[in-house]
């Protein structure tokens, strides 16, 4: 079963309507896509992106902020009350930025406990961004308790995967993982074991080859499985089977 396990299908048009996503959707189904996870970032956002993907079946939902966006505005008593909805399967994206953004370090951190948190109270995951700040991500995540959820867009290195995997995460990775100057990354997925593997998109950003430099798209995690399959030296359907599975252990829904 090939699953998108991130995309931000709220990002794919300036004012996306249900009718301008149906193309895309149809494509990734057309594509092979079974079921699509939308990511939340922005408490401003969540309300339209939910909106905009409740008639399709097969587009499951994220709640919460992403650390880029805590600035806007992050409040857990909204957390608690739109997570708890049956159809958000998973906290977040959440975590901690400190490439873009070292003036609100404390803030970051604060939410991503708080998210964290509201996890564990509701017994879902948590998606997990992570960009210069290995240490302080882990250290968080084993704060967590026991925390499930996954490093999605997955980059940094080996130690930090292992980390990650000890304390029972999943690995996502993204379309990144085909460009010319990820060998490290290629490295990082020829460890990963399978059964903690899953693949996406990240959409609309970061394009797999042939389409780097276009817009991403939900269909486009079918290369990303391809390639990865390739890297593990196994076929392209046990590689979808496998990160299907995966993906229904983590986020519980089929």
């Amino acid at each position: 079963m090939l699953i998108d396990s991130h995309c931000h299908l709220d990002r794919l048009a300036e004012e996306p309507t249900p009718e301008s996503l149906a193309p895309v959707v149809q494509r990734a189904r057309d594509a092979g896509v079974q079921q699509m996870l939308c990511v939340s970032v922005s408490q401003a956002g969540y309300q339209q992106m939910k909106a905009l993907v409740e008639p399709y079946q097969d587009v499951l939902l994220s709640c919460g902020v992403h650390p880029l966006d805590i600035k806007e505005g992050f409040c857990r008593d909204w957390l608690e009350r739109e997570a708890a909805d049956s159809r958000v399967v998973a906290i977040g994206e959440t975590g901690l930025d400190y490439y873009y953004s070292k003036d609100n370090i404390a803030d970051q951190q604060q939410a991503f406990a708080e998210h964290i948190e509201v996890a564990n109270r509701l017994n879902k995951p948590v998606i997990v961004h992570t960009r210069d700040a290995r240490e302080d991500t882990i250290g968080i995540l084993k704060d967590g308790q026991g925390v499930q959820g996954v490093l999605h867009c997955f980059t940094e290195n080996w130690e930090m995967a292992k980390a990650a995997l000890d304390l029972g995460l999943y690995i996502s990775i993204s379309g990144i993982v085909t460009f010319r100057n990820a060998e490290q990354l290629r490295d990082v997925v020829r460890k990963l074991p399978m059964d903690r593997l899953l693949v996406e998109t990240d959409s609309p950003y970061l394009a797999p080859m042939p389409y780097r430099g276009k817009q991403n798209q939900p269909a486009y995690v079918k290369e990303v499985a391809q390639f990865v399959a390739d890297l593990k030296h196994v076929s392209y359907d046990a590689l979808c089977q496998q990160t299907g599975d995966n993906f229904h252990a983590l986020f519980g829904r089929r």
